[in-house]
């Protein structure tokens, strides 16, 4: 039977080339198939023949696009290598210090400083340095470093401020060095913000979790609400509302309400958690008596005089300098940069002509917030454009039509720490806006994170300011005249919930910013340093020290 089937095939094809041809095209298709099946084609195959309706267009998109899911514990991608590294570098600046009892911590009191080359007359412009030797609540010299300590100058007088760069030896012993601006008497002073007892523990108990911040998430069924629990990590066995961004590995879950789709999800509010990661004598540390302690009682002021030197020429601020700590200091008011010179912009026609044609996108959280809420002060023609939404936290946009400006502040994505209700409707990552962003020498990106980070595990920061320097790099790509600058996070509070929200944690997250920026082409306003000189201890800082932010990013787009 076998024989007799070949024989009317062969039949059909007399000609012994057609029948090479034939042979051929059958060994083609086999391998087609087999190649498909190799490539798990098999879904998108059965598909083919149905109409593309948008169940099977995700499907053809899945196959074709670049950003196909990966399971990301499958292989290590370089930014979970690159997280991993900064930690370990973070882990090495902040060893664990064991704490035993007060008495053996960081002692303001007993501490000793000592200026360095002592002289007569000090010259403006010159550097002081002082020797400043800790010792412990018993007097004993302490033999490692690690305390969070805040070093600034001043002169009350003359509204004058400039921090100052603490070095740390790691032996009990920190060299502070304050840089001579201006002249007149001048005071000098370390704070005691920790001991390093109490910034190991914080560093400790920051990688304990995500259970100190609660997430409630409202979803709509019908016209009634619906509350139920997210966050970054939810520890339930019930389904769960996945948002995931699979390209960036950016994950915030929801508990699934019962009958309510996870495309439902429209409001957002958090509040705190009241548990700790901190040992009930561990939370000594932070007591408000202990918090912000002077080192310095035993220095007296000292006068500087101008001794009549030259004074540097300094070329006009630009994106890309390298600033220096510290990167300025306030004078009668005014922030005066130490690396370049500011513009000054005397009326209010000089900052509209400045922001003509101008395109401004400014990302982040409420620090960032308070600069579109003073330009209308500055710029009268500035009008918002109602973006509807409701609360502090929706998209507000000023617009010039005249002078066809456009300035929008959006705030970032997860994590959001608010008590305020906010939406969830027009929610992205930063990456992905960049992303939309088309780009020209007449655009501007600011962005502007930290202050919602701090109750969270590091790697959280480390890996979304990674995520957003790819998208720099991708807008740089097809448009590098683009200007990008980063504003770093200011101090706030002394006396807040230093676990949680504490100025330790700011200042390790702007370490971390320097680090992963630091070769890229961007503009930097060191908000931390600012707010330092100015002894502005508010989240958000007052009109004055905003006006003093925008000056310099005036400065970097015009």
């Amino acid at each position: 039977m076998k024989i007799l089937l070949r024989h009317r095939i062969l039949a059909l094809f007399p000609n012994v080339i057609v029948r090479k041809l034939l042979l051929m095209l059958i060994f083609s298709l086999v391998f087609w198939v087999l190649y498909l099946s190799s490539k798990d084609y098999t879904k998108l195959l059965m598909d083919w023949g149905k109409p593309i309706a948008l169940k099977q267009w995700s499907v053809f998109k899945n196959y074709l696009s670049c950003e196909r899911a990966q399971d990301p514990d499958i292989l290590p991608r370089d930014t979970d290598l690159t997280v991993m590294e900064i930690i370990h570098k973070l882990d090495q600046r902040i060893p664990p210090r064991p704490f035993t009892h007060k008495n053996s911590t960081t002692s303001a009191k007993h501490s000793r400083a000592t200026i360095l080359n002592p002289q007569h007359t000090y010259c403006q412009g010159d550097q002081l340095d002082v020797l400043l030797e800790v010792r412990d609540h018993l007097g004993h010299r302490k033999e490692y470093g690690g305390d969070f300590l805040r070093a600034r100058m001043s002169s009350p007088a003359l509204k004058a401020g400039a921090s100052g760069k603490v070095t740390d030896f790691d032996n009990g012993t920190y060299l502070v060095s304050f840089t001579l601006f201006w002249e007149g008497q001048v005071s000098l002073s370390v704070l005691l913000i920790h001991p390093s007892e109490g910034v190991s523990a914080l560093w400790r108990a920051r990688k304990q979790g995500y259970d100190q911040i609660i997430f409630q998430g409202k979803f709509l069924n019908g016209t009634s609400e619906v509350v139920t629990e997210c966050g970054l990590a939810v520890n339930s066995s019930a389904e769960l509302c996945q948002y995931l961004d699979v390209r960036d590995h950016e994950a915030f879950y929801c508990v699934k309400p019962l009958h309510v789709p996870c495309e439902a999800f429209v409001y957002m509010t958090t509040k705190n958690r009241p548990i700790s990661h901190l040992s009930k004598k561990e939370w000594n540390l932070f007591h408000r008596s202990n918090i912000g302690i002077e080192m310095m009682k035993n220095l007296k002021s000292i006068v500087v005089f101008p001794c009549n030197k030259t004074k540097d020429i300094k070329k006009k601020c630009q994106i890309g300098m390298k600033a220096p700590l510290p990167s300025g200091y306030t004078f009668k008011g005014n922030w005066i940069t130490s690396f370049c010179k500011l513009t000054e912009f005397p009326a209010s026609k000089n900052v509209r002509d400045c922001l003509g044609r101008k395109l401004i996108y400014l990302m982040g959280d409420s620090t960032l917030r308070q600069w579109i809420e003073y330009l209308p002060k500055v710029v009268e023609t500035l009008k918002y454009f109602d973006h509807h939404g409701s609360g502090p936290f929706k998209t507000q946009v000023l617009l010039d039509i005249e002078k066809h400006s456009l300035i929008r502040w959006k705030k970032h994505s997860h994590p959001f720490v608010t008590q305020k209700l906010f939406s969830m409707k027009d929610e992205r990552y930063i990456p992905r806006e960049i992303d939309q962003i088309a780009g020209d020498s007449n655009t501007a990106i600011v962005i502007g994170i930290g202050q919602h980070f701090r109750p969270f595990p590091i790697n959280i920061f480390i890996r979304r300011a990674i995520n957003i320097r790819k998208a720099i790099e991708r807008l740089f790509m097809r448009s590098p005249e683009t200007k990008v600058i980063l504003k770093m996070e200011n101090t706030r509070e002394l006396y807040i919930n230093a676990e949680l929200f504490g100025d330790f944690h700011g200042s390790v997250q702007n370490l971390v910013m320097r680090d992963i920026f630091e070769d890229l082409r961007v503009g930097i306003i060191d908000a931390w340093d600012m707010t330092v000189a100015y002894s502005s201890n508010n989240i958000h800082p007052p009109n004055n020290i905003v006006w003093q932010q925008i000056r310099m990013l005036l400065d970097y787009i015009c």
